[in-house]
């Protein structure tokens, strides 16, 4: 396990031995991981879910050990991942199709592993078989509405939901949106617990939000976004139509709470250090480089806010709500758009909303730069774009351009500056001891953590100009934040990067 603390590795080879027991999670922790080799063991169980965070990994090789489970939909999104050799296992499932898995030459997954399916035409594998639904309504307008999420799982009927969320009580209620509710369920059968996010049919356009929301993720696979389980259309025991979705369940809540948690007497206040925050923030600008850019046809989320970007144990983010989400067209200067206006379609969320969008114009990709440079500026100055403060033309766009660059330290999340204080203390006792061999002082580490806001806000504020035109790409933005990351390690400013 200590094999987690070798952070700065870039090569690890344990092949051809008789190691046992399950893949180390901890592996997680080697940010510089460029190459794994652990072939010819006896690891056994499934891959785990922390290894998503080595997306510098070029090479991986897990072949000829016991593990079992279904391939990892994250290995899609590894845009470093030039070779990957899972055969010899008992891999069961649908493969997966984006990222490397695109390139026949530069994986090996058929071999030694009978029960995969799908993946591209070239690996040759048998279709992978649709679940249907035991009890189909015979109505064809219903049988339109349930049949595009038949591929994810059988469909669920009322009385399952209404049994794993306890009769849908308050209790277990952990979300109200514009739509409906959310609630938290748990499938005795199987043990899985689940977030049901149920329609409030009475409210205008929910219907469409369903529909919406269906298409959307019936068709999108990816790490960072959430994944949708099961979907119900049905009537309720009144004689109410009724519609739901279950997606998976995400233990650490929204980034709404995080940033802005509410203070009670029971809990705790919980924070996010400085590089949670990043991680964060490129998790989401993955989300959306791959909506924008990687989905055949691109689609544009148009309601993005931290109260809609999830969080699951590990703290990797899960872009959520898909509600108002928009399929696009029409190409210009590579950011998509509709060819009609959609504004009065497109609600969005004060303060995050593009500006075009109220004066009538397009959806586009470059809407969603924009909601994204505003949330990257929010999680770094922990500042909403909708405070009281931000009033006659001063906007969270502006207060963060007129600091920049000299006086990023003033506007910086308070609780950042103070974390670092506390670490700086902390090794200021180390650095006295090894005097000469660390050269790190405060004053350098304070200046690297200057530079590094200053290359973040100014990210968020190229990302939330005005002209749409003028605005960054999601795949410019990914390539950026990553130099930023490796920077930000490699200088040694984070303890347990």
């Amino acid at each position: 396990m200590e094999v987690g603390g070798l952070i700065n590795i870039e090569e690890l080879d344990v092949s051809e031995n008789k190691l046992s027991g399950k893949i180390p999670g901890m592996l997680s922790s080697c940010q510089s991981l460029e190459c794994l080799y652990m072939e010819g063991n006896a690891f056994q169980g499934t891959i785990p879910e922390s290894l998503s965070t080595l997306r510098g990994i070029q090479e991986l090789d897990f072949s000829r050990n016991n593990l079992s489970g279904r391939i990892p939909e994250y290995l899609e999104s590894f845009t470093s991942l030039q070779k990957l050799n899972l055969s010899f296992n008992d891999f069961e499932g649908q493969v997966p199709i984006q990222g490397v898995f695109e390139n026949a030459s530069g994986i090996s997954v058929i071999i030694g592993n009978s029960k995969l399916c799908g993946g591209i035409p070239k690996l040759g594998l048998p279709k992978c078989l649709v679940l249907r639904s035991k009890s189909r309504r015979k109505s064809r307008q219903k049988h339109l509405q349930t049949s595009s999420e038949d591929r994810y799982k059988d469909n669920v009927s009322y009385a399952e939901l209404l049994k794993a969320t306890d009769g849908f009580s308050s209790y277990n209620l952990i979300g109200v949106g514009s739509y409906g509710s959310v609630y938290k369920g748990y499938f005795v059968s199987d043990g899985q617990i689940v977030a049901v996010k149920v329609l409030n049919l009475q409210q205008q356009g929910a219907s469409g939000s369903f529909l919406a929301e269906c298409g959307a993720l019936r068709n999108v696979r990816h790490w960072n976004l959430v994944k949708i389980l099961a979907s119900c259309s049905s009537i309720d025991f009144k004689g109410n139509d009724f519609k739901a979705l279950v997606f998976e369940y995400m233990p650490n809540g929204s980034l709404e709470e995080w940033l802005h948690p509410k203070v009670d007497e029971e809990h705790q206040p919980r924070t996010l250090n400085l590089i949670q925050r990043l991680n964060i923030a490129i998790d989401v600008a993955y989300a959306l480089d791959y909506l924008h850019h990687h989905c055949q046809t691109p689609i544009s989320h148009c309601d993005l806010k931290p109260s809609n970007i999830l969080l699951d144990n590990d703290m990797v983010a899960h872009v959520s709500d898909f509600g108002i989400a928009r399929f696009l067209s029409m190409a210009v200067d590579d950011q998509y758009s509709t060819n009609k206006t959609n504004s009065i379609a497109v609600k969005g969320s004060i303060g995050y909303v593009a500006p075009e969008y109220g004066m009538g114009g397009n959806v586009s990709t470059s809407g969603d730069v924009y909601s994204f440079g505003i949330l990257l500026l929010e999680l770094f100055t922990g500042k909403r774009p909708t405070e009281d403060m931000f009033k006659d033309g001063l906007s969270l766009h502006e207060f963060v351009k007129m600091a920049l660059p000299d006086q990023v330290l003033e506007i910086a999340d308070p609780q950042l500056l103070e974390e670092q204080k506390e670490e700086q203390e902390q090794d200021q006792e180390i650095e006295e001891e090894k005097a000469f061999n660390h050269i790190r002082s405060r004053e350098v580490k304070r200046g690297s953590v200057f530079g590094f806001l200053v290359s973040l806000f100014g990210i968020g504020v190229a990302c939330s100009v005005e002209s749409p035109r003028e605005r960054m790409q999601m795949k410019d933005v990914v390539n950026k934040m990553q130099v930023i990351r490796d920077m930000f390690l490699g200088a040694g400013l984070y303890r347990d990067g």
